[in-house]
């Protein structure tokens, strides 16, 4: 797959786009593209849009949804935070997003007090996510809220490796995986056509029986991932713990579980 190219609509955002592109490893072009997709840099925000009649697709952390979420979102009574552990719990974990996305759940989790760090290796929803961090830092309803929330732009697996060979205390208690998998229910596709972009362009998350051994050699607490009701699981490592929902689903892998071991030297 080639390249998604960066266009500036903005001419006096000429500089962040060129920060964009050199951070992403983004192709930067004079003209808006007439066909395919392509990132477009406005003067109020990053999109991911395209010549077909859908919407632009971007991150948001201010308004919309997300400020619904963070009003009215119900607290650690949310399902997420039920599956992270957050609610009852005396100290909020270390929460790493392994699948980051347009970042929607490490944004609830970060509202609610946790410290997340992002994980995403397209250099597109990278980008998007950068973006919106950077928007959300600059409004004063949401400063506090991206400040808890760190941008990794990179392989998933590589980078939890590395964390495995820490000691425990500096590792993540949890790690959130919410994976992108070719969908093979016609009649399922719920999603919106902007959303069936972005999957088109970020690409279907293969590797994920991959992920999963990486995040359970690296999260000291527990791996969440989340998955739709009636989606398949991961290929593995068997869920210790299924929360379902209405349309999403929980599997939990609880690390004391899965390796009694590490907790037995820890004594």
């Amino acid at each position: 797959m080639h390249p998604t190219p960066l266009y500036c609509a903005e001419s006096a955002r000429r500089d962040t786009a060129g920060q964009l592109a050199s951070r992403f490893a983004l192709p930067l072009v004079a003209q808006r593209p007439t066909d395919g997709y392509w990132l477009e840099l406005g003067p109020e925000r990053l999109e991911l849009v395209t010549s077909a009649k859908h919407g632009a697709v971007y991150a948001e952390f201010v308004e919309g949804a997300a400020r619904h979420r963070r009003e009215q979102g119900g607290g650690r009574g949310q399902p997420v935070a039920k599956a992270v552990g957050l609610k009852g719990a005396k100290d909020l974990p270390r929460v790493v997003d392994a699948t980051a996305g347009l970042g929607g759940d490490s944004f609830v989790l970060a509202t609610l007090g946790c410290h997340v760090t992002m994980l995403e290796r397209s250099p597109v929803a990278a980008a998007l996510l950068a973006d919106a961090l950077e928007r959300a830092a600059r409004d004063p309803s949401t400063q506090d809220i991206a400040a808890r929330m760190t941008l990794v732009h990179g392989n998933a697996i590589d980078w939890l490796a590395q964390q495995a060979a820490l000691p425990r205390e500096a590792r993540p208690d949890v790690v959130f995986v919410d994976p992108m998998f070719p969908d093979t229910d016609k009649k399922s596709a719920a999603a919106k056509k902007g959303m069936q972009a972005f999957q088109h362009v970020i690409g279907d998350d293969l590797d994920s029986a991959q992920l999963l051994e990486a995040a359970i050699a690296a999260a000291t607490v527990r791996v969440v991932v989340k998955r739709p009701q009636r989606g398949v699981p991961i290929e593995g490592v068997k869920p210790s713990v299924v929360l379902d929902g209405k349309s999403t689903r929980f599997d939990l892998y609880i690390i004391k579980a899965l390796r009694p071991q590490d907790f037995a030297d820890a004594d």
